[in-house]
């Protein structure tokens, strides 16, 4: 089952962990065989948030709510249960300095649908 870690850390905090770091982290959790994807993001200044309201897109700079911590960057793994999806984001570096949430992936439910993921080790280019 996937499980996306949601990271999120305080302005204070954002930079408390080196790259370097994630790095080893995500390596880790790749030859485990648990990592699907992992990606940092860029501060909460860059975001920009669309909205759609009576047909009309209204677009706003920053973020959707403003909050003590802000998303910082995600990880998806691939786990047997939530304790085991628990247990691997225990490791990943942020859950030190801010918060990781621990949220299983919702299946689609469309006939012939497998997922977006390509599986592991498939390298094939969609472009």
């Amino acid at each position: 089952m996937k499980y996306l870690c949601l990271v999120y850390l305080s302005k204070e905090k954002w930079n408390a962990c080196a790259d370097e770091v994630f790095f080893e982290a995500a390596k880790g959790l790749q030859m485990g065989g648990h990592l699907l994807a992992a990606e940092p993001l860029h501060p909460v200044e860059t975001a920009t948030t669309l909205r759609i309201r009576n047909g009309q897109l209204s677009m706003v700079d920053g973020p959707f709510a403003e909050t003590k911590e802000q998303l910082a960057g995600f990880y998806l793994l691939e786990a047997n249960d939530l304790n085991e999806a628990i247990r691997l984001a225990a490791k990943i570096p942020p859950v030190q300095h801010g918060s990781v949430e621990v949220r299983p992936v919702r299946e689609l439910d469309v006939a012939g649908f497998q997922s977006f993921t390509p599986p592991q080790g498939d390298t094939h280019d969609v472009r």
